[in-house]
């Protein structure tokens, strides 16, 4: 694996008509840019989606097949390794080769990832199909991620935040209601993703391409971690926040069904894979809520309510007597939590995001992803392991506290930004003096600056 770091380079030109290629295969006539902005976010939330349908699964998983909590969690855990894995080869791919070609061959892997999951007879099936699937998803993600920043990128950044919600929260609580209420509980789900999938990608042929051909292709493919120097001060203070945010998201789905079990003392699927869906559905109103906030304010608001929900959480899990107020302070908790969860999120892409040029859109989001997923994937594995040896009340509380000094990271490179744009207001060119020229890099520069603050 390379390390290397970038100097900023020349920005392209802001002009709308010249910010991307925008072409279709050939013969075909492509879809304009507001349904190909739809259909990039479709299939971002339908990536996610089919993460999280697995969730309420598990109990029954384990019923058949008599594993313990840790196998869980080694199967959570093995999609997010091979997420990263993916993320680290195939992130800067698109740049090379397209958007499109990318998100085909993606689809194509998911399809055949339902496949497996539908049929599976046995932990080692779970496993095949949860790789598969974590490598198409990581394949997938910078590309979709780059690709609708490159048709609209205040609307794309929105939906690049938007659309994991949505999708973890829909699959988690539409995979309960039919596994709880509908025929073939461990198939039809994965029928159904199946045939969006495939939708999808037929759909993708039409899609308006956003990235010229380039050379490097197979270069690219060796892993590298390469942040452009632009970004850097920004990626130390998000990366505590997406690691703690995703790892929140770890706990719901790993080990969230079990805790439900034991606060409502029921075996239904749906109260399985309901605490997923409200930390998930709260995410995404918060992202609604906060869009037109300042990043840095997004940030301290998504930090703060986390560390809130968490404690009410944890406080909850504790009292753990299977009354009212345990239960609805669970569920009060995860949906606090998930605010900050959502608030946490998108600040870290808008913070990071508009301070990277065009080319490297797609590798830059590929490593925020790459910290997202060792989050959602190395603490739930850890938590597995606990569970067994401490009890599933005393790995929440551990987990709980390390999500809430992860978050709180972040809080002082947050503080230290916000004097640093209060001293440079401080001397700001008053507001009747000349304007001088600024080159695209500074234009930028300062425009990103001010979304910040």
């Amino acid at each position: 694996m390379r390390f290397a770091s970038v100097a900023p380079q020349a920005a392209p030109s802001t002009s709308p008509a010249k910010r991307a290629p925008a072409h279709a295969a050939p013969g075909r006539r492509a879809m304009g840019p507001a349904a190909s902005l739809a259909l990039l976010a479709s299939i971002l939330v339908s990536l996610l989606a089919a993460s999280s349908a697995p969730t309420p699964l598990y109990a029954i998983y384990q019923a058949h097949w008599g594993f313990s909590p840790i196998t869980i969690t080694v199967v959570f855990g093995v999609y997010a390794v091979a997420v990263l894995a993916s993320l680290l080869v195939f992130g800067k791919f698109s740049d090379h080769v397209g958007r499109r070609p990318v998100l085909l061959v993606s689809l194509i892997g998911q399809a055949l990832a339902m496949i497996v999951f539908a049929t599976a007879d046995g932990v080692g099936s779970l496993l095949v199909a949860r790789v598969i699937q974590g490598i198409s998803t990581g394949a997938a993600v910078g590309a979709l991620g780059a690709g609708m920043l490159d048709i609209n990128p205040r609307k794309g950044g929105f939906l690049n935040s938007l659309a994991p919600t949505l999708g973890t929260a829909s699959g988690a609580l539409v995979s309960g209601l039919i596994v709880q209420y509908l025929p073939g509980p461990t198939r039809l789900v994965y029928f159904i993703l199946l045939g969006v999938f495939v939708l999808q990608a037929l759909a993708v042929l039409g899609l308006r391409e956003t990235a010229s051909r380039k050379p490097g292709a197979l270069a690219s493919l060796v892993p590298e971690i390469k942040m452009p120097k632009s970004a850097r001060a920004s990626v130390v203070i998000a990366a505590p926040v997406l690691f703690a945010v995703w790892a929140l998201t770890g706990l719901y789905g790993a080990l969230g069904p079990a805790i439900t079990r034991t606060l409502v003392h029921s075996s239904s699927v749906v109260w399985g894979g309901l605490p997923l869906f409200v930390l998930a559905g709260s995410a995404g109103l918060s992202v609604l809520v906060l869009r037109t906030r300042a990043t840095r304010q997004v940030m301290l608001i998504g930090v703060s309510t986390l560390v809130v929900g968490v404690v009410i959480t944890l406080v909850s899990i504790a009292a753990g007597n299977g009354g009212t107020v345990s239960v609805i302070g669970f569920f009060v908790g995860a949906a606090v939590s998930g605010f900050g969860f959502g608030g946490g999120f998108q600040g870290g892409i808008r913070l990071v995001m508009p301070q990277v040029e065009l080319h490297e859109r797609a590798g830059v989001l590929s490593l925020l992803y790459v910290v997202c997923y060792l989050g959602l994937g190395v603490p739930a594995v850890i938590g597995g392991v606990l569970v067994v040896h401490g009890g599933l009340v005393q790995t929440a509380r551990e987990y709980g506290a390390a999500v809430i000094v992860l978050a709180l990271v972040a809080l002082p490179g947050l503080l230290r930004s916000g004097r640093r744009a209060e001293a440079t207001a401080g001397t700001a060119v008053p507001a009747d003096a000349p304007a001088e020229p600024v080159s695209g890099v500074e234009d930028h520069r300062l425009a990103v600056a001010a979304e910040v603050e």
